[in-house]
């Protein structure tokens, strides 16, 4: 896993002056095309960044070169950042997201759990500032579907507030 932390002002259109993004590198995956003169090798990397503050974006890069297809990803996932509503160090209420074969049910834990998720899936929730979680995958453990139904769950997320405004009626 490689991290790292980068200075940025605010971009997607929102006020929130300078905050620290942090990167991460989920995977690699090499790619081979057989030619006349053998193998030409490509390199795709599937990057996560976050402000550990409810803000988290996943991006795919492709290049002929690792570095290259690392900064591709981290600009892909800095454009598609999203917000992401937390109650505290973890999540408001159970949350089951699909994406591709992949589910994964996201259930909120009591202080000092830590971070329950497998090895794909637990970079997404840290650096969107998530510290007490409980996770389970079913189905495809594929890296990339695991990270956005990861993602998918995380934006069914509401707040109370939310939910009392959306159905007009007060929660107890």
């Amino acid at each position: 896993m490689v991290q790292q932390a980068e200075r940025r002002t605010g971009d997607a259109g929102e006020g929130i002056g300078e905050s620290v993004v942090e990167e991460n590198v989920v995977q690699i995956y090499r790619c081979a095309k057989v030619v006349k003169g053998g193998r030409r090798f490509s390199f795709a990397a599937l990057v996560v960044v976050g402000d550990r503050n409810g803000r988290v974006g996943v991006g795919y890069g492709k290049a002929n070169e690792v570095p290259m297809a690392v900064d591709k990803g981290i600009a892909e996932a800095k454009k598609h950042m999203v917000h992401v509503w937390l109650k505290g160090n973890t999540i408001s209420h159970t949350s089951i997201g699909r994406h591709g074969a992949s589910t994964v049910v996201l259930v909120p834990a009591s202080e000092g759990t830590g971070i329950i998720a497998g090895k794909k899936l637990r970079p997404l929730l840290d650096l969107v500032g998530v510290r007490d979680v409980l996770t389970k995958a079913y189905g495809s453990t594929s890296a990339k579907n695991l990270l956005k139904a990861g993602l998918n769950a995380l934006l069914k997320l509401r707040t109370e507030a939310a939910v009392t405004a959306l159905r007009g009626v007060s929660l107890q």
